[in-house]
């Protein structure tokens, strides 16, 4: 191979992508760049920089993504009303695409021959990943350690981590570790006592939710404003993309709001169980759709409804960038200007009730949904119009 060549890993400064870049170090003579996507995540900046460098690194990247996430990809999504097999808002699965585009441009810039992550083989960030590499960068080749290495188990990883002198956290030199996966929108937990649907999860694995039975006894208000079918504001109180959804976490997570417990079928076609954790997302996708309840006609609405678990289905599988993606979402967006005013929200101990429409929408009418009588609806072409559709169940 010739010399500088260059590989871009993703990487978080923990234990698994260290040892990945090592491998990479050993298997490939390139220079590794050690490359983040900063999208919310809990996550030392400093750890990442000292852990790369112990292990040899030069170009180390952390680009600030969290504005572009929110309003490129989570908003987008929130106005699809996007939720996989009934329950899950994606959270995971939106956050892929970006950082595969990232992560190429990066790769383009240093003129790389590869990139890498640290997708399991089991999993479907494998695919986001890569179907992501593919559309930005179909000439750059894809490392995926997991896929071809010789380290079979965590003991293995554990060995070869002792061997290279790569710092092993106490937590992780004895059982599988809970698998979490956080950003701005959502925290997931998987593993361990989670494998197992017959078992509870328990209190502690939760990160940005207070259970249901601590939040407070009296109940939060919080009204949305939505602007194009976007939510720009809390409270009356304008915020950008990041911010917003910030504030909405903290407000939701405090009141117990976002907790999911799912067993989901993988787009690699096994079945897991996890734990995931939205209450931004979960606030914003109620309001959105009370807003859009008092401002879209109805065929729009129903449009929008029926070919919400298609569009659910292509983000969570990986194809953020496919034209049948980008098809569909012309179709949620069709009407969007039109979606504007604010929802106040109740928030409760888990729950979420909506209090108020607030809308200058003319899609509405008291005058005709009013009991009292009026001349603005008449009432005499209902008789035609059951007599039409009486022959239509013949």
């Amino acid at each position: 191979m010739k010399k500088n060549k260059k590989i871009v890993l993703a990487y978080s400064g923990g234990l698994d992508t260290s040892i990945i870049l090592k491998w990479l170090q050993e298997n490939y003579d390139s220079e590794v760049i050690a490359y983040t996507a900063d999208i919310g995540q809990e996550m030392d900046q400093k750890k990442i920089v000292k852990n790369a460098k112990k292990l040899g690194v030069k170009k180390i990247i952390i680009n600030n993504l969290k504005n572009t996430f929110v309003k490129e990809y989570v908003f987008p999504m929130i106005r699809g009303h996007a939720i996989y097999e009934g329950v899950y808002l994606l959270g995971t699965s939106i956050a892929r695409p970006l950082i595969a585009k990232d992560q190429i441009k990066v790769a383009k810039k240093f003129k790389a021959f590869a990139v890498s992550h640290g997708s399991t083989g089991k999993g479907n960030d494998q695919v986001r990943f890569e179907l992501g590499y593919h559309y930005f960068g179909p000439k750059i080749k894809v490392i995926a350690p997991w896929r071809i290495w010789k380290l079979k188990s965590r003991t293995d990883l554990i060995n070869y981590a002792k061997k290279h002198n790569i710092p092993i956290p106490k937590d992780k030199k004895g059982a599988p570790p809970f698998s979490v996966d956080d950003n701005l929108f959502h925290t997931s937990t998987e593993g361990k006592v989670l494998e197992n649907p017959k078992n509870s999860a328990p209190e502690f694995i939760f990160q940005r939710t207070t259970s249901p039975e601590k939040a407070p006894n009296k109940p939060t208000y919080v009204s949305i404003g939505f602007k194009n079918s976007d939510p720009v504001s809390i409270n009356g109180k304008k915020l950008n993309p990041e911010k917003l959804l910030e504030k909405l976490n903290q407000i939701g997570g405090k009141n117990g709001v976002g907790r999911v417990d799912l067993v989901e079928n993988r787009f690699i076609g096994i079945k897991s169980r996890g734990v995931y954790e939205t209450p931004g997302g979960t606030l914003l996708l109620i309001a959105h759709r009370a807003m859009e309840s008092v401002t879209l006609d109805k065929d729009t609405m129903h449009k929008k409804d029926s070919i919400m678990p298609r569009y659910a289905e292509l983000i969570y599988n990986g194809y953020w960038f496919s034209k049948e993606r980008f098809k569909l979402q012309k179709i949620v967006d069709l009407k969007k200007n039109k979606v504007n005013g604010s929802v106040k929200l109740k928030l409760y101990k888990g729950n979420v009730i909506i209090q108020s429409r607030m809308t200058k929408s003319s899609a509405y009418s008291m005058k005709k949904v009013s009991f009292e009588e009026n001349k603005t609806f008449n009432k005499s072409n209902v008789e035609r119009f059951i007599k039409f559709h009486k022959k239509k169940i013949k």
